[in-house]
């Protein structure tokens, strides 16, 4: 699908001879720092080459229809800016209607409706953070439209706040911030607690990061998600009796280790134990990048993902028999599940003159023991959302 095509689409959907202006915001994979941002942690996302089109016109009325190209099924859902206020019926249209209603009660002024069409090559359900690249070309759409001159970093954590407020997801800032501020053949290292952020070189010569879908759907919404925060929010209400920190990522893994009897459930423990390991972890993997060391790299991912199975416990069968088929397979430096877990996707680094015998190994290994395929693509590190050239 290319640009003429979504715009050939919006002239059919809207009845419209004109062109609309277009835009796209990418998906995003976390290298490695995984349930580390709402724990004041660091993490290490990359924007990628695949992700969601925008194609929009201002109306002359206040009414806002969106078309979504991957479900169209749904048709055309109308709501007008008086009333923007979340509706279960109106579906994945409630991602741009929550970045037009935080906008506006941001104080930005939006002064007519658009027609909006949505296409996305992200797979639904994996894990790639769709969501979050759907309000990020919403965002870069109402800016650019309404010319509102928005502070980026502002309009990341209004993604956010459609997450946690308008959607009700207990979701940290990562995705938005990747989708938002991603940058092509560059990884960036976040403080989730700050918003401190550096971009570190990330081209592997040799290697490909290589995305592997499990095809386990997951509804962050209704999985345990909610429920890890929560027991890490008890862990470290427990460690603030006896220690100043606001958040688990301000702790080293000695203090931890120091300090952590004091946390009552042992179930919080784990958590707690993850959060603080993986912060470290992330911290290592910039240092290892910077010096060029991919072997090392690789293994901090392979126990990031046994951190997050043991721990943490948000793997399952699907993403362990995938990681661990990586695992064995020659030249494979390092592999993890990337995401919240509970099915979605791995990451793995792989020789890029092995993919195919890499592929094919896996997929078999993961056929036989979980009943149908995997898919496989090798990811290209994009730019973040912006707004594409008319051509």
């Amino acid at each position: 699908m290319d640009i003429q095509q979504i715009t050939a689409a919006f002239q059919e959907v809207f009845s419209t001879e004109e062109t609309p202006r277009a835009f796209f915001a990418p998906g995003r994979i976390n290298l490695i720092g995984e349930h580390t941002d709402y724990n004041g942690g660091h993490v290490f996302p990359a924007s990628i080459s695949f992700g969601t089109y925008a194609a929009s016109r201002k109306r002359k009325d206040k009414v806002f229809r969106f078309y979504s190209m991957n479900f169209p099924e749904i048709g055309i859902i109308e709501c007008h800016l008086d009333d923007l206020s979340f509706r279960s019926s109106d579906s994945w249209a409630n991602y741009p209607k929550g970045m037009i209603k935080y906008v506006l009660e941001d104080g930005f002024s939006i002064t007519a409706g658009a027609d909006i069409i949505y296409y996305g090559n992200i797979p639904n359900g994996a894990g790639l953070s769709s969501s979050a690249s759907i309000e990020m070309a919403t965002g870069v759409l109402l800016d650019s439209l309404f010319q509102l001159n928005m502070d980026r970093i502002r309009m990341i954590e209004i993604g956010q706040m459609v997450e946690n407020h308008y959607i009700g997801v207990n979701s940290g800032i990562m995705d938005q911030f990747a989708i938002g501020m991603g940058k092509q053949d560059h990884a960036i290292l976040l403080d989730c607690q700050s918003l401190n952020y550096s971009y570190a070189p990330f081209k592997l010569d040799g290697y490909v990061v290589m995305i592997i879908n499990t095809n386990k759907r997951r509804e962050l919404a209704g999985s345990k998600y909610n429920e890890r925060r929560t027991e890490c929010e008890r862990a470290l209400s427990d460690l603030q009796n006896i220690l100043s920190i606001e958040s688990l990522g301000e702790l080293t893994e000695e203090q931890f280790e120091q300090h952590k009897h004091h946390i009552q459930n042992e179930t919080d423990r784990k958590r707690a134990k993850h959060a603080v390991y993986e912060n470290r972890r992330t911290l290592k993997a910039l240092d290892s990048l910077q010096a060029a060391d991919l072997e090392q790299f690789g293994r901090l991912m392979n126990e990031s993902h046994a951190s997050l199975q043991k721990d943490y416990q948000v793997t399952g069968k699907e993403l362990d028999t995938i990681v661990e088929a990586a695992w064995d397979q020659p030249g494979v430096l390092g592999a993890r599940m990337t995401g919240a877990g509970f099915g979605g996707c791995a990451i793995a680094l792989v020789p890029d003159h092995d993919i195919e015998s890499f592929q094919e190994k896996v997929n078999q290994l993961y056929r036989s023991k979980v009943g149908y395929d995997a898919t496989f693509y090798p990811a290209r590190i994009s730019d973040g959302a912006k707004e594409l050239p008319n051509e």
